[in-house]
């Protein structure tokens, strides 16, 4: 398998196939719009903006009419300096998973090559870096921590997200790929114990 491509900034993405394909390519905190669904989750798009002004983002969204709305509303509240608009080709053809192609029968995010993803990201002037987290956090880690599987975990990881910014609705998959692409272990145990 290729190794995958660390990257600073955050990637949005419109939906759950569209981060689970990105996810095989680069090692980034990837959030998802849920479609047009960030048209009304206001605390989703502060969220995106957080992560904007903290690390910037790049917008990665389906080259349809559809991915353009989404991509010009969340640019329009975010400073230009701190966004990277990453565009895939119009290639036509449908995802394996659907029936039918999409409405302008292009393919998504997710119909997108590793090839055609990278020299999408490539073309946007995204830096990357093949640098591998040499010590992670993981889940055992967050199980030793009090903050998984055990009593008051879920009280626990409340604060921690608290402390750290971060959404409410975050799962713990996704706080792990953010604190291994944002911070050591050991700053990461610092945090655990401020937030208590």
């Amino acid at each position: 398998m290729a190794e995958k491509i660390k990257l600073t900034p955050a990637v949005i993405v419109e939906g759950r196939y569209d981060k689970s394909k990105v996810s095989e390519i680069v090692d980034a905190f990837i959030i998802e719009t849920n479609g047009f669904g960030i048209f009304k989750d206001k605390k989703r798009l502060s969220f995106i903006k957080e992560l904007a002004r903290e690390r910037g983002i790049i917008i990665l969204t389906d080259s349809d009419h559809a991915g353009f709305m989404i991509r010009n509303y969340i640019s329009s509240g975010v400073p230009k300096e701190n966004i990277i608009n990453a565009y895939i080709p119009d290639i036509y053809g449908k995802e394996k998973r659907k029936s039918e192609p999409s409405k302008e029968g292009k393919l998504g995010v997710e119909g997108m090559s590793r090839e055609v993803l990278l020299k999408a990201l490539e073309a946007a002037g995204v830096a990357f870096k093949n640098s591998e987290n040499p010590d992670p956090v993981t889940n055992y880690d967050l199980y030793e921590l009090g903050l998984s599987g055990k009593p008051d975990a879920s009280k626990k990881k409340k604060a921690l997200l608290k402390a750290l910014d971060l959404p409410e609705f975050l799962s713990t998959k996704s706080l792990l790929t953010y604190i291994n692409s944002s911070m050591t272990k050991t700053e990461f145990i610092e945090k655990i114990n401020g937030a208590e």
